[in-house]
């Protein structure tokens, strides 16, 4: 009798603790809350007036007085974001045996973090109107083919003036870009004419050992209803960053100027800093299969003037870049 008492009492203690066990409230699981990134909004209209400020002085060929004036107005521009800013300059000559001196403008944001990009451009315009029917050795004005990408890195810096993004950015704005050779020149061939800055301060970055994770590259980056492809030196060097910069732009609603179309290789600023320093970076650059040039109607003629840029394209390209910049 005992045994079974005891036995029976076991046996409800049992049961109770199972049923008690089983009506416990189960720990609910960790939420992990996704900090939301404050991007800053793209202002398009002071982008469009830094690309006019830039016409505003004239051509900007290497050496002339338009050029002088125009650099200033950028390093002061700069200064007034960062103090970080730096004159790199260096002694070269043209296919057209003309001697200059080249400056290289550039300004760090948050120097002291390894972790870093590169931005570019070209500030100086083309120094003949080659693919225009009149006044073909003029210079032109530039506004789109060299003013644009300036005026959408000079709106991206007064945006870190006020909200630092976590990763360091370098906005380098290369000379002589376009003073290349043109086709029907009757000086002899000269190898690599075209890119000057970018080449040299490829082989002698600001900095000894300078690293940045990736760069990207802005040409023509104004005209109205601009589009921008998949550039083979882009997709070969860079692709991944190709594929992100790109996603980004349709998630922010910019697929109607950041295509998903591959277009041929272009020999610019990229093409240096990819093969000579290795930093991979892609080109945004305009590209249009309609043209026979496949760039903007009004290349290195006197139609690019304020008249062929756009303020949504600007914003289409600046809000993207801010929107990958920050993300980092």
């Amino acid at each position: 009798m005992i045994n079974y008492m005891f036995r029976y009492f076991i046996s409800i203690l049992f049961f109770s603790l199972l049923f008690a066990c089983s009506n416990e409230p189960k720990p609910k699981p960790k939420t992990v809350k996704k900090t939301k990134i404050e991007v800053p909004k793209f202002n398009a209209d002071s982008a469009y007036c830094f690309v006019e400020k830039q016409v505003s002085f004239g051509p900007r060929v290497i050496s002339s007085e338009g050029w002088k004036k125009c650099g200033f107005w950028l390093e002061q521009k700069l200064k007034s974001y960062t103090p970080n800013v730096i004159l790199q300059e260096a002694p070269i000559t043209t296919y057209d045996r003309k001697k200059h001196r080249l400056k290289n403008i550039i300004a760090s944001f948050s120097p002291e973090k390894n972790n870093r990009i590169a931005l570019f451009a070209h500030w100086d315009s083309r120094h003949i109107a080659d693919y225009d029917t009149i006044n073909q050795a003029s210079p032109i004005l530039g506004a789109n083919d060299g003013g644009s990408g300036v005026g959408v890195l000079i709106e991206i810096a007064r945006l870190f003036k006020n909200k630092n993004p976590n990763i360091g950015v370098d906005i380098i704005l290369f000379d002589a870009e376009d003073y290349g050779q043109p086709e029907n020149s009757k000086f002899p061939t000269m190898k690599d004419s075209w890119c000057l800055g970018s080449q040299y301060w490829s082989k002698n970055p600001h900095k000894p050992n300078y690293f940045a994770r990736y760069g990207i590259l802005l040409d023509m980056v104004g005209a109205k209803n601009a589009t921008f492809r998949h550039e083979e030196i882009s997709a070969y060097f860079a692709p991944n960053l190709l594929q992100k910069v790109w996603r980004k732009a349709h998630q922010l609603g910019y697929g109607n100027h950041f295509v998903y179309a591959d277009s041929k290789q272009i020999l610019d600023d990229h093409y240096y800093v990819n093969t000579i320093i290795g930093i991979p970076t892609i080109d945004i650059i305009e590209y249009d299969p309609t043209t026979e040039t496949n760039f903007n109607k009004h290349w290195h003629t006197h139609n690019d003037d304020m008249k062929n840029v756009d303020r949504r394209t600007l914003n289409a390209v600046g809000q993207t870049l801010l929107d990958v910049i920050y993300n980092e």
